[in-house]
């Protein structure tokens, strides 16, 4: 965050894309990514003298890949793109973060205030005079849009924009026509930071509901905590640690919640995904007779094709701005007794099975990889998966402490972890360098592979494992699993960062059996941030994790008939 200090001197008024640039700067961000276009250009020449990095990427769908990679790690992350052509181009990036909870301060050049009042026939337009349709485009995936037309209350609205970003975690639209970028505006307000607390509960709301949740808690047998993705996009993780200490509580994570809870504690129980969990996970969660769900986002892929076997009826739903208690609600006037002793429980999730763990086999394959992956990551790990075989399998991944898990797996753009690896990779060098791994299919990295130049150019050093089973596994599940459409061009991915200008600065390996990963994964030099790595890991090309075969199997089903 900006100290006073460094606002001091910014008294009276100030160019309006100057505090744009200060007010992000304030919340956190210190890169941000985009690409340059004529109605942005003299907008970028600010972002140097307030602190911000720029980070020119390949196009603007990959700019809006690697900022919301960026805001998973840093806690917001900024976008800039031009009119039209720009923000049309990052529109699939934005929908997915404004499905995921993502929060990007999403800031569109456009021509200027006078040009559109007059609707001139410019470049980048539909040529019919309506300089607004790309904003309404833009409004249904973003929690708030700020159009800056007006000097007077332009200031007001980007302070509105990037709270109600911050809050709400999920992306604003911000347009700023080229002739406002130098009007001048209040600097004062930059003395006052912006407010980003919650909102407080209503106490006497508040005191009913906790005396609810208590009273049934008590007076449940077999109670277990069931944490998903809204316990980290609404910044709930330490009081989720809280919760899970104080009551000793077996706790898991859905898919999407990974990373949610320190998978190393006593009471981490595993990954429930309904069918798609472990045999012992499944019962214990399914057996429970209270189950307080935080943060659930019950999709397909996040469920295994809507499998869960929880009953509302035993589930108190926590969500950021209400508390669901068992599908009704019940009048408790009495105090809420304390809570009784816990006994914590082993984890009963991952782990490589005994018969894979002793297999002399040495055809690489999911059941062995993504268990035999949780012995090699190391505390801090920032590890990104791909919409597919990747998602899926990192269910069965055992991770260390304080790991960032990033995946899509509402959205499911293929391709989207490339770009977000690359914003990720600069928001770990901002923090002492974690390591960023990335785990993709062959078939989603065709789709963003440019952004392994922007990942040299930036000198940042991520480790990237392409999976290569020759094409679309996900797909080929849920139909064709043999048809010509499902198949792709083999790319030799190892030599591929050569080609944007790799030279001593990279390393590619092609690994295909089991001891050579084995190998790999004991060198130390391979193990260190110190440069990007490609490696080429090749698997069978009709193998996939067990929960990706039966959620496509769901899917499949659902496709033909038209049911839920």
């Amino acid at each position: 965050m900006t100290t006073k200090s460094e606002t001091e001197g910014l008294e009276g008024q100030i160019d309006l894309a100057e505090y744009i640039f200060r007010r992000l700067h304030e919340v956190g961000i210190r890169a941000v990514h985009g690409v340059p276009g004529d109605y942005n250009l003299s907008a970028l020449d600010y972002l140097p003298r307030c602190g911000l990095s720029w980070v020119g990427n390949c196009n603007e769908l990959n700019a809006g890949y690697a900022a919301d990679g960026y805001a998973r790690v840093n806690g917001i992350g900024a976008l800039i793109t031009t009119f039209g052509v720009g923000e049309l181009s990052a529109l699939n990036a934005i929908a997915g973060a404004y499905s995921e909870f993502i929060p990007i301060v999403h800031i569109v050049g456009q021509p200027t205030t006078a040009s559109q009042k007059d609707g001139m026939l410019l470049h980048h337009t539909l040529g019919n005079g309506d300089f607004n349709v790309f904003t309404k485009m833009n409004a249904g995936i973003s929690c708030y849009v700020a159009q800056l037309n007006d000097r007077h209350d332009a200031a007001n609205l980007v302070d509105n924009a990037i709270r109600e970003c911050w809050t709400h975690s999920r992306p604003v639209y911000v347009t700023l026509p080229s002739d406002m970028v130098s009007v001048q505006v209040d600097g004062n307000r930059l003395q006052k930071p912006l407010g980003l607390s919650f909102p407080d509960n209503d106490p006497e709301k508040e005191d009913y509901v906790v005396n609810v949740v208590l009273r049934y808690l008590t007076s449940a047998k077999n109670p277990v905590i069931l944490v998903d993705a809204g316990a980290i996009r609404h910044r709930a993780l330490q009081e989720v640690h809280d919760l899970m200490e104080a009551s000793g509580l077996p706790t898991f994570v859905a898919p999407m919640g990974k990373g949610a809870v320190d998978e190393t504690h006593k009471n981490f129980g595993g990954v429930y995904a309904g069918s798609g969990s472990s045999p012992g996970v499944s019962e214990v969660v399914e057996s429970s007779d209270l189950v307080l769900s935080i943060g659930a986002i019950k999709s397909d892929f996040n469920t295994t094709g809507f499998t869960y076997r929880i009953g509302k009826l035993n589930t108190i739903d926590f969500h950021n701005t209400f508390v669901r208690v068992r599908s009704s609600q019940q009048n408790y006037q009495e105090d809420a007794p304390p809570l009784p002793n816990r006994t914590n429980v082993h984890h009963i999730g991952s782990g490589v099975s005994g018969s894979e763990e002793n297999s002399t086999d040495q055809i690489i394959t999911h059941d062995w990889l993504w268990p035999a992956l949780g012995q090699w990551l190391k505390e801090k790990d920032i590890v990104i998966t791909e919409t597919g075989t990747a998602n899926f399998g990192i269910w069965n991944t055992r991770f260390p402490s304080n790991v960032t898990a990033i995946s899509q797996v509402l959205w499911g753009s293929i391709g989207y972890s490339l770009g977000a690896c690359q914003g990720a990779a600069i928001a770990a060098k901002e923090q002492n360098n974690r390591r960023t791994i990335l785990f993709i299919g062959d078939g989603s990295a065709q789709m963003t592979v440019q952004e392994l130049s922007t990942i040299l150019r930036n000198d940042l050093n991520p480790l990237i494992f392409v999976i290569c089973n020759k094409g679309y596994t996900i797909e080929r599940f849920i139909h064709g699993q043999n048809e010509e459409y499902n198949d792709i061009q083999p790319w030799d991915y190892a030599r591929i960062p050569e080609v944007f200008g790799a030279k001593e600065n990279y390393k590619g390996y092609r690994i295909r059996t089991r001891d050579q990963l084995r190998k790999l994964f004991s060198d130390e030099g391979f193990c260190v941030p110190d440069y990007p790595r490609l490696v080429e890991l090749c698997l069978p090309r009709d193998d996939a994790p067990a929960a990706l075969k039966m959620t496509a199997k769901a899917a499949a089903a659902r496709n033909k008939s038209g049911g839920a």
